[in-house]
């Protein structure tokens, strides 16, 4: 999975460059326009935002991709666009977004490690249209690209109840829980009216951490653990009759960030700029 995506960052990195350095792109889009053959200036424009999808945990607790057990949740996102060129925005987003993954499905089956969690992020950035804003085309596939943050909120079950991890040090490590997450991702949107747009977007989010599933790195000596509740989460062979990890044993690996991927239906409402805003205003509020 980790190699799927870095070949989809290649991917976006060269459709970017063909963006940046295709001059024949839509290079007569002002005489093509289609706000009634009348050149609308992109700059300003703001678009409101939403989506609604599912999210796919990357990590430690995975070591393939099982059909059957794939640990989606849901992502739901709010947000805004504003237009600075003709294929160039702006956008800001507050994201939601749940996974999980239990390694009884997996080939280290016998480590018996296990997290769901429940994260916002934000995330800040760049779209990149195809085609250009008075093109008005149908069907625009876009890039985007942006920076972030998400905290980190990993929780376990035992004795049937869920406890937050990061607290207890499972590792003896205190990590950050509000790390920097990186977003590079493609899109296609199909334009349903003069304002609103539908369509779908796959993002991948590549965390600065690897503690997203509060796995990383070794098995830490019980001794310095804090509580009987932090041993018993850091080092949970026993309760499937594997022996005890000794201090040292590869619980994690390192080499590797945590990243979440996005698969999301999105919609995009194109509110206009301040000038068409006073516009609607003085019809809507015709003085006598």
């Amino acid at each position: 999975m980790r190699s799927n995506a870095i070949k989809l960052a290649h991917i976006i990195a060269a459709a970017l460059f063909l963006i940046l350095f295709n001059p024949c792109i839509d290079a007569n889009a002002q005489g093509r326009s289609k706000f009634g053959n009348r050149y609308v200036n992109p700059f300003g424009n703001l678009s409101i935002t939403a989506g609604a999808g599912v999210a796919y945990y990357m990590g430690d607790l995975q070591d393939g991709v099982n059909m059957k057990h794939l640990g989606l949740g849901p992502s739901i996102s709010v947000g805004a666009l504003y237009r600075l060129t003709e294929h160039f925005s702006a956008r800001g987003e507050l994201r939601f977004y749940k996974i999980s993954a239990d390694q009884q499905y997996s080939k280290n089956f016998q480590n018996n490690l296990s997290f769901k969690t429940f994260n916002p992020d934000i995330n800040l950035g760049i779209k990149a249209d195809l085609f250009s804003f008075n093109r008005q085309a149908p069907v625009n596939p876009y890039l985007i690209g942006g920076i972030g943050f998400t905290l980190l909120n990993p929780k376990a079950e035992i004795d049937g109840a869920w406890h937050s991890l990061a607290p207890l040090t499972t590792e003896g490590v205190k990590y950050n829980r509000l790390p920097l997450v990186f977003t590079a991702g493609i899109g296609v949107s199909f334009k349903t009216t003069d304002r609103l747009s539908l369509g779908v977007e796959l993002c991948n989010n590549f965390m600065n951490s690897d503690y997203l599933d509060d796995v990383s790195t070794v098995y830490p000596n019980p001794d310095q653990l804090s509580s009987d509740l932090a041993r018993r989460l850091s080092d949970r062979a026993p309760e499937i009759g594997e022996p005890a990890r000794q201090p040292g044993f590869s619980r994690g690996s390192a080499k590797s960030k945590d990243s979440y991927l996005f698969l999301q239906v999105r919609a995009a409402y194109l509110i206009g700029n301040r000038t068409e805003a006073k516009e609607r205003k003085k019809t809507r509020c015709p003085k006598f």
